[in-house]
């Protein structure tokens, strides 16, 4: 018999090209009359922005625009734009972007509707007072970020990312448009891609999995690794581009119900010391943790199974990927592990000079960060160290 759960909802989800066009009804469905529309000057460039607006406007619903979410919001980035949706007149957010976007919607929602600096909510169900309704609209498909209940906040003081967690903070839908995608520079692109799979994966495995987070995990990864490769090689169809964002969101909702584990307690730290984009710190990490984590036996047989959902086709070649099947004569999590160093060493990231990298400080960060907790295998300083020197090229 599995071990007690209990699962967290949903929001409404909303897939398919053109469901953009959903925008209004949804205000309307949360019983909103009028809009803050939370993105960034990326979506404004891209004509994204312009097109929600219009959609709003037409159904006469009253939009304003805040446009200056950043990369891996702080908690000056929150209060911002705290301090502009104050002078609005509003009882909507609509988060128009990736996971910067949402996270910035969210923390204002927080300090908006409950007071405060954003460390107040570190942790989950911290706020005491409703929040107003959230619409969320990635354009990239990565964090998923859509489907969960967190803002992911970085204090101004250390850069540490806190998880500020509430089920009030959900979005009461979330609208999955793959035509919304189709502008992501191919950089973005395989970077957002390689951490909503890291997501899949490491939900697969933490120690609060259960049969509905393991649900969702294996639905993500079906959809995620039969569209990644043409992703990494500037090849996705519309397809495919349909199948990363259902991918990403599906990951999200494992996340919810599950949580991540040292592949992300490790990249935080190399996000804030040294500037390392977030999906390229995942990537980095990724294939040594789940080496790490393959030694548990129940761990290496979730990864087995899902070596066998693998898809073998002309795809994996052009990305210049190893071809791993028949499974059946490879046990147990290698074949896995070796799918994803493959596509890692495809996605050509930047390199990452590691010689000014300070592993103590870097193992000490990781054993603060709370996805660690959730690691199926627990790591202490020295272990997060012995990863960080393996993944970093400095022991082989």
């Amino acid at each position: 018999m599995p071990a007690p759960f209990a699962s967290r909802p949903s929001p409404k989800i909303v897939f398919g090209p053109g469901t953009l066009g959903e925008l209004p009804a949804l205000v309307r469905e949360a019983g909103a009359t009028s809009v803050f529309l939370v993105t960034d000057s990326g979506l404004i460039r891209a004509g994204h922005a312009a097109r929600a607006t219009a959609l709003l406007e037409a159904a006469g619903i009253p939009v304003t625009l805040y446009d200056h979410a950043h990369e891996n919001p702080s908690e000056s980035d929150a209060a911002a734009c705290r301090d502009a949706a104050r002078a609005a007149k509003f009882d909507c957010f609509v988060a128009l972007g990736g996971g910067s976007s949402m996270d910035t919607a969210k923390a204002t929602n927080f300090l908006l509707t409950n007071g405060g600096a954003m460390r107040d909510y570190h942790g989950y169900g911290k706020a005491t007072k409703p929040l107003l309704p959230l619409i969320a609209v990635p354009t990239t498909a990565g964090t998923g970020s859509e489907c969960q209940s967190y803002a992911l906040v970085s204090r101004d003081d250390t850069h540490e990312k806190m998880a500020c967690g509430d089920p009030k903070a959900l979005a009461r839908a979330a609208i999955l448009d793959p035509e919304l995608t189709a502008t992501q520079p191919r950089a973005v692109a395989i970077l957002t891609g390689l951490d909503a799979l890291a997501h899949a994966l490491e939900s697969a495995v933490t120690s609060k999995r259960n049969p509905i987070s393991a649900a969702y995990s294996e639905a993500s990864f079906r959809q995620l690794s039969a569209a990644i490769a043409r992703v990494i090689v500037g090849e996705a169809t519309a397809e495919d581009r349909g199948r990363m964002l259902l991918g990403a969101a599906l990951a999200g909702l494992a996340i919810e119900n599950s949580m991540l584990g040292a592949a992300h307690a490790t990249a935080n730290p190399l996000t804030a010391r040294h500037g390392v984009t977030h999906g390229h710190a995942v990537a980095l990490m990724l294939p040594q943790v789940m080496r790490f984590n393959a030694a548990d036996a129940a761990v290496a047989a979730i990864y087995a199974h899902f070596a066998g959902l693998l898809p073998v086709g002309p795809e994996l070649a052009q990305a210049g990927l190893t071809q791993v099947r028949p499974y059946e004569t490879t046990a147990g999590a290698a074949p896995l592990i070796a799918w994803v160093a493959d596509l890692v060493s495809a996605s050509l990231l930047p390199a990452f000079d590691a010689r000014a990298v300070d592993v103590a400080a870097l193992a000490d960060d990781a054993t603060r960060q709370w996805t660690g907790k959730f690691n199926p295998r627990p790591l202490q300083a020295a272990d997060f160290a012995a990863l960080y020197r393996h993944a970093l090229g400095m022991e082989k």
